[in-house]
Order: structure tokens, then sequence, then C-alpha cells
């Protein structure tokens, strides 16, 4: 404000600082009005999305402007400026407009970033929220208090994205270009597949796994009624003495008031066909390609389901019933063959945990046992299998991508990045001495970068 003040002296004044003083009182109240409505966010952003997106273009624009002082291109009047350089050749009202415009650029940017951040985070503070939001309601999201914000609600969504990027690169990739709320709600519901996955994988036995599939089979009766849609309320569901620390967010803010019970209860009915690994009667479930087929519909088909019911329910195009039928079961069938590629590609990690997803008709085919698997899951026959499930994955995967040309527009691109980046796994496991960490083959950054532009442009 004194900065401000001061402009209007010079100004007042005329003579050599009258330019200095025009700069100012031309940035300044903006500038003022910027930070006083996104002050906080703009503290809390790394250097990387603040100063430096300042720095850089002021230096360039620094240094091209004292070449055009230089050379005569312009000049600054000489009764008007303070005679002052910043270095030979770039007088320092010229260094101060460059950089003080800079900084309203990225103040701008930073507090419409804010502004969107927050619509998009608190459906409870703002139910309804047009496309295109008006200039009115992104300030009265500025100036939203604070104290109204869920913060329950930002932690479970850091976290989610914590596990997103720890667990999953390509879908971590393919997250970054959803808009919006759609762009929320499926971090939500994978943060949600994720905990009910690890709480059952992680389990000290059997007894316990079971114990945690009860329930979280309980947790989605609390949220459904007989079997039917019905709005959760995040702040007093039952979970806290049920459910871990970390994994009560996780499952508090699953957005149920949009999803179809039946797929969240079938994906239950996968993590239990997980646990007949552990039977001394029938180790090994997966018999023929049906029962596989049947598993893939489980634990990934009822996820892709869900993941094309948050983008009818976010998007406000009408679909015929017919269609979005068709368009949903295309999806499950995707889903399908992306966990194919997911088993291809962690045989070696499953065989550490004593599982082998590979269908035990198809290894007698090739004179070999589960428990072959188990004992070298590096062996060569074992790769000719491989190649078979990959086979069946990209026979599932090609017919079902077209539907993804018939979504909303908005959705379209997205999910073909989602798709592409995991099916480019597939791809990469038919190509020779592949990249692998851990035990599993990897798409370099750079390739999956490369897939994921690609998939944007079509």
């Amino acid at each position: 404000m004194g900065t401000i003040v001061a402009g209007s002296i010079l100004v007042a004044k005329g003579g050599h600082g009258l330019y200095l003083g025009l700069i100012i009182i031309w940035a300044g109240p903006f500038i003022l009005l910027l930070w006083n409505l996104a002050y906080q966010f703009v503290i809390g952003l790394p250097i990387s999305n603040t100063f430096i997106p300042i720095a850089i273009p002021t230096i360039y624009l620094w240094a091209v402007d004292t070449l055009a002082l230089r050379r005569g291109t312009w000049t600054i009047e000489s009764g008007t400026k303070l005679g002052l350089c910043l270095w030979e050749g770039l007088e320092i009202e010229e260094a101060i407009f460059f950089l003080l415009t800079n900084v309203l650029i990225i103040l701008g940017l930073v507090a419409f970033d804010n502004a969107f951040a927050v619509l998009q985070t608190f459906p409870h503070i703002f139910p309804s929220l047009p496309s295109i939001p008006s200039p009115f309601l992104l300030v009265e999201a500025l100036i939203t208090s604070t104290q109204a914000y869920d913060e329950r609600r930002i932690e479970a969504l850091q976290q989610a994205l914590a596990r997103l990027k720890a667990k999953s690169r390509s879908f971590y990739l393919a997250s970054s270009v959803f808009q919006g709320r759609l762009r929320v709600d499926l971090i939500l519901l994978y943060s949600f597949c994720r905990v009910a996955d690890d709480l059952i994988d992680e389990a000290r036995s059997v007894e316990e796994a079971r114990e945690w599939i009860s329930k979280l089979r309980s947790y989605l009766d609390s949220r459904y009624d007989n079997g039917t849609r019905r709005k959760s309320n995040p702040l007093h569901d039952p979970i806290g003495i049920a459910f871990p620390a970390e994994a009560q967010a996780a499952l508090r803010y699953l957005p149920t008031e949009y999803l179809s019970p039946a797929p969240l209860y079938d994906l239950l009915r996968g993590f239990e066909t997980d646990l007949n690994f552990a039977s001394s009667s029938a180790p090994f479930p997966i018999r023929d390609e049906d029962s596989l087929n049947e598993y893939g519909a489980q634990v990934a088909g009822t996820v892709a389901e869900s993941c094309l019911e948050l983008v009818y329910h976010h998007t406000q195009l009408q679909t015929q019933s017919s269609q979005k039928s068709r368009i949903l079961e295309a999806g499950r069938q995707m889903g399908v063959a992306l966990q194919y590629v997911n088993i291809a590609r962690d045989i070696a990690v499953d065989a550490v945990n004593k599982r082998v997803y590979l269908p035990t008709s198809w290894l007698k085919e090739e004179d070999l046992l589960p428990e072959s698997i188990l004992s070298d899951p590096y062996q060569p026959t074992v790769e000719r299998v491989r190649q078979r499930l990959l086979d069946r994955a990209m026979a599932i995967y090609e017919p079902a991508k077209s539907a993804i040309e018939e979504l909303p527009a908005e959705a379209r691109a997205p999910m073909r990045v989602a798709v592409e980046s995991y099916v480019e796994i597939g791809r990469v496991l038919r190509t020779p001495n592949y990249r692998v960490k851990a035990g599993r083959a990897t798409v370099p950054k750079l390739r999956r970068l490369r897939v994921a532009w690609k998939a944007l442009g079509q």
C-alpha cells in the first residue's frame, strides 16, 4: 500500500519520477488485490510455481529490452526518468515494468488456480458448478473462509494422490489430464480400491484378510440400502473403530452417492478369490480361461464400470440408455484386458507371494504346473504362456477401445491416455530385453509421455 502511495506522489510531482510512478500505480493496486485474495495459496507453493516463472521471463525481457534500448529502437523521455540503470543500457523503470508485469501474470494465474481448486474440491460449499465459472464465482471462492473448508477431505485427497503416485505411474500420468470434480472423484475411487486391496494383501493371516473383507462389506452396507444408491454423510460414517487411521479417509470419501453398489460388492468377491491361493484343498483358483475372465471382471472390470459411472455423472451429455449400457460393457471388457496385462507383467512378483494367475489349463498344455511357476517364474516356457495371455488381452482391447470415442468429449482424451498408458506395458512385454524393475517390466518415462501425447492428439 505504501508503494502505491509513493507512486501516486511521484505522478503528482511529475518530472523525473513520472514514468516510475505511472508504472507503480498501474500495477500496484492489482498486485495488492491478488495478494489479498490468494496470499495463503501463494505462500504455500514451491518456488518452482512462483519465483522461477517470474524470474525466467523477466530476465529474458530485460535482456531483449537492453538490446532494444542500446540500438535506439525506443527511448524513455529524459525528463520523466530517474536516470538510474540496472546495468548499462537498461533503465530502472524498464526493469521494474517487466518485473511487475510478470508478477501480475503469475499472481493472476495462481489466484485463478486457487479459486478453481476451491470450487472443485468442496461440493458442500459449491453444490452446483458451471463448466466456466464466472469472475464473481471465482472471487467468491477466494474470499470463502478457510474455516468452511473440509480439512479431512483435503487430507483424503493428499493421501489419495500419494497412493496413486506410488502405486501406479501409468494411472498417475493419466489422472493429470482429467479435469475438475471428475478427476477428484476418480482419484478418490482409486484410493478406496487401493486401500481395500492393501488391507487384504498385507493381512497377517487369511483369517485377518477375511475379516477385512467382512468389514469392507459392512462398510458398503452402511453406504447402501438394499442395494440402492444412498447419499453418504462423510462426516459421520461409523468407520473410526473398524479401520486403521490411514485407511479411514479413503473409505469416508468414496463417492458412493454417484456409484452403483454392484461393482463395489463384486470387487470384494474378487478379493475373496485371492484368498483362495492360501487354501490347502484348491490353492490355484484360476483353473481355466473362464475363471480368469471372471476374476478379471471382478477386480478390474468393476473398477472400469465405476469410472465410467463417474464420467457420466460429471458430464452433461445426454446418452441413450442402450448406448450407455453398451459403453459400460465395453468398459468392463477393457478392464479385463488391462488386468490381463497386469497379470502378464507380475508373474514373477505374484510367484513370490505364492500366487499364479495363469490358467492351470494353459500351463498343462505347456507341460507345466502352477508349482513350477512358483519355483521358477523366469523359465522360457513361462514366456510362451505370458505371450498367450497378452494375445488374449489385445484381442479384448481392440474391439473395446472404439467405445472410448463415444464417451463425452471432456472424458474422451483422458480415458485414451489412461488406457493406452497401461496397454503400453503389454507392448513393452512383447519386446526383447525389456527393462525390469523390482520384478516388473517398466515403461521408460519418455516413452510414457510420448504415448500420452499421442493419445491426447488422436
